[in-house]
């Protein structure tokens, strides 16, 4: 009878506990993760409302960072389910920036090319994309984009929802520019200057 995730993570940890991807992680997220502060107590998962979606619940990811387990990290699904609501985080007793933590696992993922869905990448970098141009994200654009180049045939199950949306004012035809644009995209240059002297 094969293992559960958990009970595989565990005989990792029992049998040789790798601190050094845990670090990694950390030191990537700003070095400010309180990662290896993670006391297992699962609040992460029950305060998430993805979590049913996720193939490892951010605790079960956690252990596995501890015992080292990079591949199995990186081709997670979990990272990319995170909508970035911020309620583990609220939730955490430790104060662990899981949420962060999240898009640290997706940058090292997309760098080592371990990702299991090849449009979540992109539909990452064009909401970047959009949010360096217009401060914010543009949801009409940024779906439109993604269903086009990756499942056209869902565009056309989801347009009903879509022309519901726009009735009633929920979604936006053009994009709109925030105010102090100019303040953003310094911020936003600085943090990338930051990044290349950290590498």
């Amino acid at each position: 009878m094969s293992k559960t995730p958990v009970e595989h993570v565990h005989a990792r940890l029992d049998h040789d506990e790798d601190l050094s991807l845990l670090h990694e992680v950390s030191m990537k997220t700003a070095g400010v993760s309180r990662l290896e502060m993670c006391i297992q107590c699962g609040s992460c998962g029950g305060s998430c409302p993805s979590e049913m979606d996720m193939d490892h619940t951010p605790r079960t990811l956690f252990a596995m960072l501890r015992a080292g387990m990079r591949e199995e990290v990186l081709l997670s699904n979990t990272p990319w389910i995170c909508v970035s609501c911020y309620h583990c985080v609220v939730r955490c007793p430790q104060n662990v920036h899981i949420t962060d933590v999240m898009y640290s696992l997706k940058s090292m993922a997309i760098q080592e090319k371990k990702y299991r869905d090849s449009s979540a990448p992109d539909f990452s970098e064009t909401f970047v994309e959009m949010v360096e141009k217009y401060g914010r994200s543009y949801e009409f654009g940024l779906a439109t984009r993604h269903y086009l180049k990756h499942s056209p045939l869902r565009m056309i199950r989801t347009a009903a929802m879509g022309l519901g949306m726009l009735k009633k004012g929920r979604l936006n035809m053009k994009p709109t520019t925030i105010k102090g644009m100019e303040q953003l995209t310094a911020i936003l240059n600085k943090a990338k200057e930051m990044e290349l002297a950290h590498e």
